[in-house]
């Protein structure tokens, strides 16, 4: 249908709304005090960025970026930025789980240790990185470099202090990952792949982590091999789930054009609102 596409834009933008939110709520428990308006404006810019730098990280930086000067606090910005992708894969590789539990095709048992063992991987990573920042001695530490680990402490520990934080943005994070899974679900389905909604939920995820890696811009190429890699014991040929890939691909293209164009709009009204009256 002719209103697929605008439609599909459309949802992809308005879901990341709740992203704005998310991403908001972490630096700001981390100690940013980042205001709403100028959080939606360099979200928005970071799915600009997204566009042009290696994975689908590099948005994280743009958005970062534009926000540093827009917070109380630099390490607080950046140490919730950080949360908040660490929970994003946290949050996808929850929907792969549940995939893999509503599709016993997904994964032999070969396959299951390696999911089980990335999982233990990915936990015992981000404990690890908390304790190191949080226990490591100061005066082993560069004096140049003291003073930022000082702050990212402080940042842990106000992060620390707020759980209910924590988990309402995990929460939020499930749910921006879900409308995305739907998203591509309804795509899929106009394009003939027509499988069961939960053998999405174990794919899509696991599609997006490869794009984690920075080896092309946005991830481009490398979630779509991924993609057909995956949807291989569910019967879709790699001609269509690459296709369906790529169409997303437009969609997320397009929305990132949009978002760009949302981010200037948003700075020109702040800067309208900042400038005094005559």
């Amino acid at each position: 249908p002719a209103a697929t596409w605008p439609v599909a834009v459309a949802a992809y933008l308005a879901a990341h709304l709740i992203g704005v939110a998310k991403w908001r709520l972490l630096v700001n428990a981390a100690g940013a005090d980042l205001g709403t308006q100028r959080a939606a404006q360099a979200y928005y810019w970071g799915l600009f960025g997204n566009l042009f730098l290696p994975s689908i990280v590099g948005g994280d930086i743009v958005r970062a970026g534009v926000a540093m000067s827009h917070v109380r606090s630099r390490s607080a910005l950046l140490l919730g930025s950080l949360v908040d992708r660490v929970q994003d894969v946290i949050g996808l590789g929850v929907l792969a789980g549940i995939g893999v539990l509503l599709a016993p095709r997904a994964l032999d048992d070969e396959s299951r240790r390696v999911f089980t063992m990335f999982a233990v991987i990915l936990i015992g990573g981000v404990a690890a990185g908390i304790a190191v920042m949080r226990f490591f001695p100061v005066r082993l530490v560069p004096r140049k470099g003291r003073r930022l680990l000082v702050r990212v402490r402080a940042a842990i520990r106000a992060t620390a202090r707020q759980p209910r934080a924590l988990a309402v943005s995990l929460l939020l994070g499930l749910a921006l990952q879900s409308l995305l899974v739907a998203l591509n679900w309804r795509l899929g389905l106009l394009m003939g792949i027509d499988i069961p909604f939960h053998v999405w939920l174990f794919v899509w995820p696991l599609a997006k982590m490869a794009g984690l890696m920075p080896i092309t811009q946005g991830g481009i190429g490398v979630r779509e091999a991924a993609q057909a890699a995956l949807f291989a014991p569910f019967g879709v040929g790699a001609v269509a789930a690459v296709a369906t890939g790529l169409v997303f691909e437009v969609v997320i293209i397009t929305g990132g054009l949009v978002g760009g164009g949302i981010a200037t709009m948003l700075r020109r009204q702040a800067s309208n609102q900042a400038r005094p009256a005559v």
